[in-house]
């Protein structure tokens, strides 16, 4: 699901950045892998797709039930003829800010986070209609899809990707991790940190340095 007019019409936005960071890897699946490998070394198997805007059933109870979605899923082939994924969501300028879950799917959320066994006591509290939500849900997406009935998803990440000079999610992410007991499935990065990696193509990382991270005056 996109918004064609919006990607044009707003290239600051975070989806526009999300298509111009990860747009030359969908087309070379051999960058892709050396991408990925580089970004996240502990990362299994080999990069079969990226998936933009990707939800892997929206509404759909047997995974979150609602209509969040993945900025952008890489979609890792593993040995067992099973897949991994690496869910990332993208933000540019964006703040963080509270917002409570429908009480009709708070259950599921709760279902998700308990049966994961991997955040503290008191955890849902801190996340829970707080400006920790929005990271809460789309890593619980990810989640969803390791414990969906079908076994057809066996390794995942959530990766929040954000410019360092966003500090609210910066400060989100530092407070999210805080939360969790074993961090495989989170982690963030900045988009500083993906194109110091020196991976993508040169000109693909001038310009999008040019774009989103202009040099103070």
């Amino acid at each position: 699901m996109f918004d064609t007019q919006r990607l044009w019409a707003d290239l600051l936005s975070s989806p526009s950045m999300c298509f111009n960071l990860f747009g030359d890897l969908t087309a070379d699946h051999d960058l892709a892998d050396r991408a990925i490998q580089t970004w996240w070394p502990d990362a299994p198997g080999s990069v079969n797709e990226l998936r933009f805007a990707h939800s892997p059933g929206r509404l759909d109870a047997t995974y979150l039930g609602n209509l969040c979605a993945l900025d952008v899923a890489v979609v890792l082939g593993l040995d067992d003829g099973t897949q991994g994924l690496i869910g990332i969501a993208t933000k540019y300028h964006d703040r963080t800010y509270r917002q409570p879950p429908k009480p009709s799917r708070l259950a599921r959320y709760i279902d998700i986070t308990k049966t994961s066994g991997i955040f503290v006591p008191g955890a849902i509290d801190a996340v829970n209609g707080t400006d920790l939500i929005h990271i809460w849900l789309d890593h619980l997406l990810v989640l969803s899809m390791l414990q969906h009935p079908s076994g057809d998803w066996t390794w995942g990440r959530h990766v929040v990707v954000h410019p360092a000079g966003n500090t609210d999610h910066v400060e989100a992410c530092a407070r999210y991790r805080e939360l969790l007991t074993d961090q495989a499935t989170f982690a963030s990065a900045s988009v500083e940190d993906l194109l110091d990696a020196d991976i993508l193509p040169a000109s693909t990382t001038a310009a999008l340095r040019l774009r989103y991270l202009p040099e103070a005056p």
